[in-house]
């Protein structure tokens, strides 16, 4: 179990991390440095915090959910799998789904809802 609450403390490291760069990368594009070397290298830093954060919570998951064993779910391991929803909502790429939106469209022609297309 100690083992466990290291590894959880090492993914709230990788978010504390995580949220003081994107702080500073905020920070620096208020000020309209976000072409600088030094606002590139924060963001490339803050793409892989974002990624290995990811990446322990996968193996977080992968640990708790295993068919073979049965564990009870303590109070940082609910408030990791509820923040990791926040982030995973935050930093989807909503672009790729509000902007391309011919399978709706699709799914509309199939039902015959809404369809613009007249019959005659």
């Amino acid at each position: 179990m100690r083992y466990l609450k290291s590894y959880i403390y090492l993914i709230v490291a990788v978010k504390i991390l995580f949220i003081l760069l994107s702080i500073t990368h905020i920070y620096l594009k208020h000020k309209g440095k976000t072409h600088s070397n030094l606002d590139k290298k924060i963001s490339y830093w803050k793409e892989r915090c974002e990624f290995i954060f990811i990446l322990l919570m996968s193996f977080f998951l992968i640990y708790l959910f295993n068919p073979k064993y049965n564990r009870v779910i303590d109070k940082e391991s609910k408030l990791l799998l509820y923040l990791f929803g926040f982030v995973l909502v935050i930093t989807a790429d909503w672009t790729e789904f509000l902007n391309k939106q011919k399978w709706f469209t699709n799914i509309q022609d199939i039902f015959g809802l809404f369809s613009n297309k007249k019959e005659t």
